[in-house]
């Protein structure tokens, strides 16, 4: 008897062509929810990431957009300003529970779910007729959870269901852990800057992958890292897993495939390009052992020294981003005027990075101005806070 090895693929089963005709071949809205300021950055990735990417659409919380579940993939291996991806997948008016429950009861859910899925649902409701979420959530759960019954290791998924005027939106979040998480730092500091924030402070900036870097208070290394994935042309999603992974409509072999031309086009370099330092040797060291562990991070070149002692031009001739997360309320401790302090740093980058593109962060509107420095501030909400990152060109 031959072997089987050779042997046609079997003919697709009835289900797999509903999910196919119903999920995987349609055009479907999608939503890239967004932290406060990075709006307009969501919406610059969309347009450049793929012709197949329609309608872009800024909406309060984020960016919508419209396109097939490969390209929503994609979304999330290649955005890097957005928390998570959600694909909308119902949206209709309810007044009453028996109309909620005949909408919900309508949705094919095992051609969306993983038939193991462990199901969170999130129900927010705003000046709606079903107004107790908890209630919203239990009828939800109650007609899910007997059409998903595969048994075995659960599937973390996340239904969002938000009522407003008593129009409900059905959403699946396509992303999981939220998509700050890259997956190539294993430790972090205490409430480390994201970076996703991170990102968006850097393409504000303008640093292009061309760019020379200076981040002089790097803590863990948040923006030296960003700025390498940029360089290196690796997707901020590469190095991790998404929930959508496990619905029916994921296609593994096409979505490794599109893994494997990105990784084509992946450009490690050599030399330094991104200096990255700070006072504190223990937050720097989750940095370098960042390093130790991935070998795209070898442009980057961390050191102990303090910002106040940094002469840019005995680490590289060109002139390039320089990025500051300087320390701010608790971090600064209570011997320190935070006023002063920034008018120093102001005065540092006045007087040693002439020419230089700078992006820093900053808990006041009114130490911008303190620096003395022409900041355009981008606000941003990060860790409670409502902050700033002074955007500008230090003149010279």
């Amino acid at each position: 008897m031959g072997s089987t090895d050779n042997q046609p693929p079997s003919a697709p089963s009835a289900f797999e062509k509903r999910v196919k005709r119903r999920i995987s071949a349609r055009v479907h809205d999608f939503f890239a929810v967004c932290p406060p300021g990075l709006k307009t950055t969501c919406m610059n990735e969309l347009a450049k990431l793929h012709p197949d990417i329609k309608e872009i659409q800024p909406l309060p919380g984020g960016v919508a957009f419209k396109a097939k579940l490969p390209m929503g993939c994609l979304a999330n291996l290649s955005l890097g300003s957005p928390s998570k991806i959600l694909m909308r997948i119902a949206a209709f008016k309810a007044e009453n529970f028996s109309a909620l429950e005949k909408n919900i009861k309508q949705i094919d859910w095992e051609l969306f779910l993983p038939g193991n899925a462990a199901l969170d649902i999130q129900a927010t409701a705003h000046k709606s007729r079903l107004y107790h979420s908890g209630a919203i959530e239990e009828r939800a759960r109650a007609i899910i959870e007997p059409r998903l019954f595969t048994p075995g290791k659960k599937s973390e998924q996340n239904l969002l269901i938000r009522a407003d005027n008593d129009q409900f939106e059905l959403s699946l979040d396509m992303s999981g852990d939220l998509l700050f998480k890259r997956g190539v730092k294993q430790k972090v500091m205490t409430a480390p800057l994201r970076e996703n924030l991170a990102f968006a402070i850097l393409k504000t900036a303008g640093f292009t992958r061309q760019d020379v870097l200076i981040d002089p208070m790097c803590g863990s290394g948040t923006f030296s890292i960003e700025a390498a994935m940029i360089q290196a042309n690796i997707p901020p999603g590469f190095f991790r897993s998404f929930a959508v992974e496990d619905w029916p409509g994921f296609r593994e072999k096409n979505f490794n495939h599109l893994k494997k031309q990105l990784r084509e086009n992946f450009t490690l370099g050599t030399g330094s390009k991104i200096f990255a330092s700070d006072i504190d040797a223990s937050v720097l060291s989750l940095l370098t052992d960042a390093i130790d562990q991935h070998d795209f991070l070898n442009t980057i070149q961390a050191r102990e020294t303090d910002f106040f002692d940094i002469q840019p031009a005995q680490l590289t001739r060109e002139k390039g981003v320089v990025v500051l997360n300087p320390p701010y309320g608790k971090r600064l401790g209570s011997n320190m005027d935070m006023t002063h302090f920034f008018s120093e740093i102001g005065k540092k980058l006045v007087a040693d990075f002439k020419g230089w593109r700078v992006g820093i962060i900053y808990p006041e509107k009114a130490l911008g101005k303190v620096m003395n420095l022409p900041l355009r501030p981008m606000p941003f909400f990060h860790g409670g806070l409502d902050l700033f990152a002074g955007i500008g060109k230090i003149r010279g």
